[in-house]
């Protein structure tokens, strides 16, 4: 089956883990913005230098950075049958950036997990002692979630003007998500 889709919502709803068991029921790569900032900071490439001083003031990476990664991602061989975003696009400009990519195929669907922010808080405070990860303090994720609510959400309405958005609830049991998502995704 071929997909290319957008998984979208706030950091901590579950993008990642939800994103890898989609990709894997849709045969598609995932491709997530975070792991391309990780993977470059860990290369210690120049995009990766920049993109981490960003990270580490809790701040989102600049648009011509995270495009500059995913532009070359995108172009990668196991793309041709779909793919699926997790943590892009983050704002209406990147949306224009992200049509302009695709060019005329375009996206499938957008799939919006919606959660409790203190959830969120809770999560990623959890994620950040599991995983050894600098970036989830308390702080850092409060910032992160004012940005998302300020520039983030306008996104999908943006893509719900478009048909393309569908909102699951991204709160319960892993599986219990999974099964919801799924089923979205098959009314697309």
């Amino acid at each position: 089956m071929s997909a290319r889709l957008v998984l979208f919502g706030a950091p901590g709803a579950g993008k990642g883990t939800q994103a890898e068991r989609l990709a894997s029921h849709l045969g598609v790569p995932t491709i997530s913005t975070g792991e391309l900032f990780r993977s470059h900071i860990s290369e210690g490439s120049e995009l990766g230098h920049l993109a981490g001083s960003y990270i580490a003031r809790g701040e989102l990476v600049p648009d011509s950075v995270t495009v500059e990664m995913l532009k070359e991602r995108l172009a990668a061989k196991d793309t041709g049958n779909g793919f699926l975003l997790d943590g892009f696009p983050r704002n209406p400009a990147q949306v224009e950036l992200l049509d302009e990519l695709l060019g005329d195929q375009g996206l499938d669907g957008v799939i919006e997990i919606t959660v409790d922010e203190d959830a969120v808080v809770g999560r990623l405070l959890k994620r950040g002692i599991d995983q050894g990860r600098t970036d989830d303090t308390e702080d850092v994720i409060r910032t992160r979630l004012n940005i998302y609510r300020e520039t983030t959400a306008p996104v999908a309405d943006i893509y719900r003007q478009r048909g393309l958005l569908v909102s699951v609830d991204g709160m319960g049991e892993v599986d219990e998500v999974t099964a919801r998502i799924l089923a979205a995704v098959d009314a697309l």
